[in-house]
């Protein structure tokens, strides 16, 4: 039987509903990193430092669905819990649309100003070729990458979050199988992960819009809509926060890459890529988690119950207290399995990536909470708050703390510069639970 929004949630059963969205992320991860397993393993370094140089770039441009999958389920699930069925639809296949038209024009803006920012953020020669060949195939698939980020929010706010799950899994399952034929057997290389990539975004974006354009048996449905410049703005307020956080990771990356360009040069760049893939897995529990729990939040917070606020409230700070520590404590561990599995065919490599990993990995201690922090007051549909704290994590810190930290500790400063922008920001983020809680009434 499905859950409903509606539904009293004991742990058991807020569990149930979140680990399709939890298990989703972590897939979305695991075959974003098969890219960079297949890559390093069988194309090199340098193919590898390619793909982490203008990863960011991408990322950036795919920031426009975070923003209207977080903003506008927030606003669709509050018009449910309000008992506006209707409304909520036409505001859900707007914003649907608004994506691929949006998709479309900025696919087209990062085709052709690629080779500039791929020579600003430091590429040359043949570091520069692999950048302007992966990015451009990949961009083929751009607007279904956009359209894939907004349907992982949409399909838990229509109470289908194991429908979801099995979309990003069958998009997944492609990509990998696809990375090592392509990659691993034909020996494409970059060429052959970029396909595999665009393959497997296509299904990830697509599919939802075909069950959704027909009668289906969940809360939404794709249909006539009109233009509604409020609702729109409010999206774009309420989903700012994921947009800045996916803006700021983007420039953040690149002042990583290009400060790690100067300390350790490649291998450097490789070691924070490797990094990186692994913690797309980690942190992928927490993002999860708040996609998954965001929905619930919003339509009980839309039907007035405050009770149910304060049990999502109480419930999910323990979660993440009890996850945090299991995640720092297993990222100890795997330190140095993880780092052979990237790079063990290359001692000096090894070596920094196992060192950087273990100094970073003590980050999962406080991230979760800046995480889930961010994506509850998107749901309560307070953007303000949500993009302060988001502002101040993902930018405002951190470019402080990769400026600084290098210059007194090194390349471990590299690492740790991380963990010094997460207890800031966890200060922000207390502040604003304690100075919220009247308003809200989740304490």
């Amino acid at each position: 039987m499905e859950i409903k929004l509606s539904e009293h949630f004991t742990y058991k059963k807020l569990l149930k509903f979140v680990l399709p969205s939890i298990v989703m992320m972590i897939f979305t991860s695991i075959y974003s990193v098969v890219d960079g397993l297949f890559v390093s393993n069988y194309a090199g370094k340098t193919a590898l430092a390619s793909i982490n140089l203008i990863f960011p770039f991408l990322m950036g441009i795919s920031a426009l669905g975070f923003m209207i999958g977080t903003g506008g389920s927030a606003i669709v699930g509050k018009t449910l819990g309000e008992g506006k069925r209707e409304e909520a639809n036409e505001y859900f296949s707007l914003l649907v649309y608004v994506t691929v038209i949006f998709g479309v024009v900025l696919t087209i803006v990062g085709i052709i100003f690629l080779p500039s920012v791929a020579r600003l953020l430091g590429a040359r020669g043949e570091l520069l070729e692999n950048c302007i060949m992966y990015g451009r195939v990949t961009f083929i698939s751009m607007p279904a990458f956009m359209l894939q980020n907004v349907f992982q929010s949409f399909f838990v706010t229509a109470e289908k979050p194991k429908l979801g799950l099995a979309v990003i899994i069958t998009a997944g399952v492609t990509n990998m199988v696809l990375d090592l034929l392509f990659v691993g057997i034909l020996g494409y290389g970059l060429l052959g992960a970029a396909v595999a990539t665009v393959c497997g975004e296509l299904i990830g974006g697509l599919f939802p819009i075909a069950y959704f354009a027909r009668k289906n048996a969940s809360l939404l449905k794709l249909g006539k809509t009109h233009f509604n410049k409020s609702v729109l703005i409010k999206t774009c307020v309420n989903g700012s926060s994921e947009l800045m956080t996916n803006l700021s990771s983007s420039v953040v990356n690149a002042l990583y890459n290009i400060q790690l360009m100067k300390i350790a040069g490649e291998n450097g760049v490789a070691a924070y890529g490797t990094i990186m893939y692994v913690n797309f897995i980690f942190v992928a529990i927490f993002i999860g988690y708040s996609i998954g729990s965001a929905p619930i939040i919003s339509f009980h917070y839309g039907a007035g119950n405050h009770d149910e606020l304060k049990n999502m409230f109480k419930k999910s700070i323990s979660l993440v207290a009890m996850w945090g520590v299991g995640i720092a404590v297993l990222a100890q561990i795997l330190a140095l399995p993880l780092s052979k599995v990237f790079v063990g065919y290359d001692r000096e490599l090894l070596a920094m990536t196992e060192n950087g990993f273990r100094i970073y990995c003590l980050v999962y201690l406080i991230n979760g909470f800046n995480i889930f922090a961010s994506s509850f007051f998107t749901a309560l549909n307070n953007g303000i708050v949500s993009a302060i704290i988001s502002f101040m994590r993902t930018l405002v810190f951190q470019i402080g703390a990769i400026l600084i930290l290098p210059v007194l500790f090194g390349i471990n400063g590299v690492w740790g510069a991380i963990i010094a922008a997460e207890l800031l920001t966890l200060c922000i983020t207390v502040f604003f639970f304690i100075r919220q809680k009247k308003r809200y009434h989740y304490i």
